[in-house]
């Protein structure tokens, strides 16, 4: 299928991923996994999860092959990669202004979907520009479920003894107990720290950033709003159309990043407040990053994934 793992595409904590090719004629990729949880958890996962839902904007598993120790799932060829190097790398073609935004809805559309319109409700819990995948056309794609849950559509909260997801992107409850459980929400906090990414084409953590002030980017740009100023992005060219985009992402990121999870929307208000006019959102309260008690023995000694940088780990652990 893979030509003996010919072409490579990506590689990542999980393993790496390779093109293939089936019988059929069909371009596939081939994710190889190099380290299962327990007995092969992380792999029962995604078969468990992805393998029984059909939408759009969630990428479709074609199927998968076990050889011993040796996981691999089969999934359909995503033409140009992840969302990723699109907004922080130089060099690569650039999205305008109103794709990132279309991209950014059908992300929406696709947690909401895994929330709400699936058999059970899924929680992602490693939404990051780097799980989303664009297809030909640009058609955003929520991928890797090595990290989900699955629990009843009517069921608030999950229980979890440890943390999971990528830092920088990770919701403050599963940290700290004492600000509410762990639910769908810590996919909306995910999602806002992306939402943000999207709309800036930045790191929301830059611990080398020039102005002090701009080096957690979410709290610098929610001062900026509500003193009524511009924000300055790294876009191009922009037009008053593609800032009015960009500043309604912004304020649907901020709203969805609210410390508490009680106070960020759900994924169907996301989306209706995505489709609606930037002129009838509110300005929410601005993002805090200190909490009055320290985190729990528990908490501190939470095992995770590390996507990120040195500086941003130091940063993120001196903010929480």
């Amino acid at each position: 299928m893979t030509q003996n793992f010919k072409i490579k595409l990506g590689e990542g904590g999980y393993g790496s991923v390779f093109k293939g090719k089936l019988r059929s004629g069909r371009i596939v990729a081939v994710k190889i996994l190099s380290k299962s949880k327990g007995n092969g958890q992380d792999f029962i996962n995604e078969i468990s999860t992805i393998g029984r839902i059909h939408h759009v904007n969630v990428v479709h598993l074609i199927g998968f092959c076990v050889h011993s120790s040796k996981h691999a799932l089969v999934y359909d060829f995503m033409a140009n990669g992840s969302l990723e190097k699109y907004i922080f790398s130089q060099g690569i073609t650039t999205l305008s202004c109103k794709k990132i935004f279309e991209i950014s809805l059908g992300v929406a559309r696709g947690i909401e979907y895994m929330h709400q319109g699936c058999f059970m409700q899924i929680l992602h819990f490693d939404i990051k520009p780097h799980n989303i995948l664009l297809d030909e056309n640009f058609i955003p794609k929520v991928s890797d479920f090595g990290l989900a849950r699955l629990c009843p559509l009517d069921n608030n909260n999950v229980s979890l003894t440890a943390a999971r997801g990528t830092l920088g992107y990770i919701a403050p409850e599963l940290f700290y107990k004492n600000i509410g459980g762990v639910s769908n929400k810590a996919d909306v906090y995910s999602f806002g720290m992306l939402l943000m990414e999207m709309a800036s084409k930045r790191k929301n953590l830059n611990a080398v950033a020039e102005n002090t002030s701009q080096i957690y980017f979410p709290s610098w740009v929610h001062d900026q709003l509500s003193k009524g100023k511009s924000i300055e992005i790294n876009i191009s060219d922009i037009d008053e159309v593609d800032s009015k985009i960009t500043k309604k992402m912004i304020i649907v990121a901020l709203w969805c990043i609210q410390l508490k999870p009680s106070d960020r929307p759900t994924m169907n208000k996301v989306i209706e407040m995505l489709e609606g006019e930037s002129e009838c959102l509110q300005m929410p309260p601005k993002p805090s990053l200190y909490q009055l008690e320290k985190p729990t023995e528990q908490a501190q000694e939470i095992s995770y994934s590390l996507h990120s940088t040195i500086p941003s780990l130091t940063l993120q652990r001196s903010v929480l």
